[in-house]
């Protein structure tokens, strides 16, 4: 059974339950949306778009924070690995929301608060980091404008 949404960049769209993340904390200010797609931006392998299921509004650019920050590490606090049942580092990927400004290099990325995503049970959560050394707007600067900016 396909399930058909109103998406904020993509239109209408129609998609597969199995595409589909559970964020059972919901994502912080979006507490009530718990169903989520992830989406291709057209023309850029880079960039994705993470679309509430529920609310056609609440939809954010995110990219895979190692891309484009060299030294970017952390450690994945006890409740996120229960909540999302994580048993190796292979069962995860982690995705960072951007803030796209003009010009485009003026963007920034959130490092305080990746998105954890485990593959196997279809779970995500964001992870509010306590460390200080990672900001809420990191610059990305022109090296990602460079590798394939929206």
């Amino acid at each position: 059974m396909q399930i058909q949404i109103q998406t904020k960049f993509h239109g209408k769209l129609t998609f597969e339950p199995d595409q589909t993340w559970n964020f059972p904390k919901g994502i912080p200010g979006f507490e009530d949306d718990k169903q989520f797609i992830l989406l291709p931006i057209e023309g850029n392998d880079i960039f994705r778009v993470l679309q509430s299921t529920q609310t056609p509004t609440a939809a954010f650019i995110v990219v895979n924070p190692y891309t484009l920050i060299e030294d970017y590490s952390f450690d994945i606090d006890e409740p996120t690995i229960d909540l999302l049942s994580i048993e190796s580092e292979q069962d995860i990927f982690v995705l960072s929301v951007i803030t796209l400004k003009e010009p485009f290099d003026s963007s920034t990325i959130n490092l305080q608060a990746p998105l954890i995503f485990q593959a196997k049970t279809k779970k995500a959560r964001q992870m509010i980091l306590n460390d200080k050394k990672f900001s809420l707007r990191h610059p990305i600067g022109t090296q990602t404008a460079e590798k394939g900016g929206i």
